[in-house]
């Protein structure tokens, strides 16, 4: 049965590509967003843990106990976030197919 497409919002999509790699605790993610964006995207500690309430209300993320510190919480993408991951790329891809067909890349020349 095929999932209805409902695109992530890009905090979301920034945290499972971020998790992609390892499992990573909060600040970890946040520094991991801002490398993969190259700065563009700067999270707060407030989006972020919003944002991992519902990946992991989804099902897309799971906590983990890697230490002693209940300060330090560890999360991992499950299988469902590895697909709608998966999912979110494949549009990309595609969208990016289509820009380079209608030559709409910024400095490309017709």
């Amino acid at each position: 049965m095929k999932r209805h497409y409902n695109q992530l919002p890009q905090v979301a999509f920034s945290i499972l590509l971020a998790l992609s790699l390892k499992p990573r605790h909060g600040y970890e993610i946040i520094k991991q967003v801002e490398d993969d964006s190259r700065g563009k995207v700067s999270l707060s500690s407030g989006a972020l843990y919003t944002s991992i309430k519902q990946l992991h209300d989804n099902k897309f993320i799971e906590e983990l106990s890697l230490t002693n510190d209940p300060r330090r919480r560890y999360y991992r993408l499950t299988d469902g976030g590895r697909a709608a991951l998966n999912q979110e790329l494949e549009y990309y891809r595609n969208s990016l197919e289509l820009a380079g067909q209608r030559q709409i890349f910024p400095g490309q020349h017709a």
